[in-house]
């Protein structure tokens, strides 16, 4: 369907008990957890359903569980409807959830590669040094200046370019917290410490960007059968190399996500759906573009929705 994009969420999607419903009700889901258990080789959907909770939040946990998630939906998708994405992106981890399904990278590789991906995360950066913050309602310029002002010889800078007046940023811990304290003097809305140990997409993951690099050397990446937008360049790449190469980049650099969803638009998207459980990205878009229609697939009665939406 040439107007239709599928985005893919990334971590904090994740809640104890996602899944649930439609791993009861559809064969496909619980066929594809299946699948993940046997890569991963300990029960994917134990981890989903009864966690607990901190085990499931832990990174190198958290992103295999939102990518099997995401495939999972994305196969019952595929079995239920006719109308196939003409693009698709992801929001950080997404990104490989959207290359999954789009052929580039196997399930299995996929799942063992994230994980991997998600330690390397977790060594870059003694866990509490680093933190991440939102800021609400402060123009770019204003955050990347006060970002400046505030690292003195630290690390801090924007990481997620999620929405108009919607940053993340992210750093040393001190640098994280000299930024709030700017931002909230040059104007923010809200400027506020999110829940994390590890800071990601900023350039203290440069030493986990060279372990991927040589996980990602030992896998096979195939042409995508659908055109993937990337996080880095907010371009779409067709050569194993070139993708390699963003998704390695991926890890210093900040998700430019308000510019994935204008590119779409451009593109003649009207509907983009959110292949996974949670509607953070629907919400996104909507503060992005009020024209492009936003769906969600995180429980039975939100795909059934979707389904109809598009008969």
């Amino acid at each position: 369907m040439d107007s239709l994009a599928f985005v893919f969420p990334g971590q904090g999607s994740q809640s104890l008990g996602m899944l649930k419903e439609l791993n009861d009700n559809q064969q496909i889901i619980r066929s594809t957890l299946t699948d993940a258990s046997e890569a991963l080789e300990y029960d994917v959907s134990k981890l989903l359903f009864e966690g607990p909770l901190e085990e499931l939040n832990r990174t190198d946990q958290t992103q295999p569980a939102l990518l099997a998630s995401s495939v999972a939906i994305f196969r019952l998708w595929q079995q239920q409807s006719s109308q196939m994405p003409k693009m698709m992106a992801g929001h950080s981890l997404g990104e490989y959830s959207a290359l999954v399904c789009a052929g580039v990278l196997d399930f299995s590789d996929a799942l063992r590669l994230v994980r991997q991906r998600g330690r390397y995360m977790m060594q870059a950066v003694p866990e509490g040094t680093g933190s991440m913050a939102a800021i609400i309602g402060l123009d770019n310029e204003l955050v990347e200046k006060a970002c400046g002002e505030a690292a003195a010889g630290q690390v801090v800078s924007p990481v997620n370019y999620n929405s108009p007046g919607q940053l993340v940023i992210a750093g040393h811990k001190e640098a994280v917290n000299r930024a709030i304290v700017l931002c909230k003097e040059a104007g923010a809305k809200r400027a506020l410490p999110i829940a994390v140990n590890f800071p990601f997409h900023c350039t203290l993951m440069l030493p986990a960007a060279e372990k991927l690099k040589q996980a990602l050397g030992q896998i096979t990446l195939s042409k995508p059968s659908i055109t993937v937008i990337n996080n880095v360049n907010v371009s779409i790449e067709t050569e194993a190399k070139q993708i390699t190469n963003a998704l390695v980049k991926q890890l210093y650099s900040p998700v430019r996500w308000t510019e994935t969803i204008q590119f779409m638009q451009s593109e003649g998207i009207t509907t983009i759906i959110e292949c996974g459980t949670g509607k953070v990205l629907a919400g996104l878009c909507k503060r992005i573009d009020k024209s492009i229609t936003a769906l969600v697939t995180a429980d039975q009665a939100a795909f059934n929705k979707s389904l109809e939406a598009l008969k």
